[in-house]
């Protein structure tokens, strides 16, 4: 985003809501030249040390307390095992439990009946160790989980990188307000405002295995993290000098 002013504006802080992290600074100066607004995003690439994916059990009875019953033991077995995988309870989230009617909808065009109740327990659970990732995998589902989903990359602490991301970006918006300064008959520029806005993310976009079975033969699945990228975008506000 590039914008103009032929006048003066009041000092503003920019920023961008829809962002998970912001940090801001104010820079008192007044502004008595015209002024530029600029948003530069910079990403840097780097190998994800952390991976989060969900798993669960759905389990069906013919009451909501049977169900209930069924998939709290089921459920239990499931999160003992990743325990005792090595991971800490901190890093498993439980992220759902529904508890639904059941039908048979057939397939001869008769109305659905009702057959029961089925309830799902879901975690979220954060891997540190991503080169056991497969292993971590086939061991729940070899205990009973039968609803399986992600992984996602991130790196845990990317502050290194967020620090080479910015540096790019401000360089970036400094040199296109000297740009925007010259066409226009001005020697230089001062930064009047600067927020920022910064993500953790797969270039790729976000892994899609999925799984929803009664049961399957387990099997360690191949996985690899590739690169995930961090990036910063600064809004600046710079004033046109002579």
């Amino acid at each position: 985003m590039t914008t103009l002013f032929a006048r003066a504006l009041p000092l503003a802080i920019l920023a961008a809501a829809a962002s998970p992290a912001m940090a801001a600074v104010d820079i008192t100066a007044s502004a008595a030249n015209p002024v530029v607004e600029l948003s530069v995003t910079e990403t840097v690439l780097g190998a994800p040390d952390t991976a989060t994916f969900s798993t669960g059990v759905t389990s069906k009875a013919p009451t909501a307390s049977a169900a209930l019953r069924q998939n709290s033991a089921d459920m239990d077995k499931v999160i003992k095992q990743i325990v005792g995988l090595g991971i800490k309870r901190e890093d498993i989230q439980t992220s759902g439990i529904n508890l639904t009617m059941d039908y048979d909808y057939g397939t001869d065009g008769r109305q659905p009946r009702f057959i029961g109740y089925q309830v799902s327990n879901t975690v979220s659970v954060k891997v540190r160790q991503i080169d056991k990732l497969g292993a971590i995998l086939d061991s729940v589902v070899s205990q009973g989980a039968n609803n399986l989903s992600g992984p996602s990359f991130s790196i845990d602490d990317d502050s290194t990188a967020q620090r080479e991301a910015r540096d790019k970006a401000m360089k970036r918006a400094e040199a296109q307000a000297m740009d925007y300064a010259r066409r226009t008959g001005f020697t230089g520029v001062q930064v009047l405002a600067v927020s920022e806005a910064t993500s953790n993310a797969s270039p790729f976009g976000g892994a899609d295995m999925k799984m929803t079975t009664a049961r399957l033969e387990a099997a360690a699945p191949p996985v690899e993290g590739g690169q995930v990228g961090t990036s910063v975008t600064v809004n600046v506000t710079y004033q046109m000098t002579r």
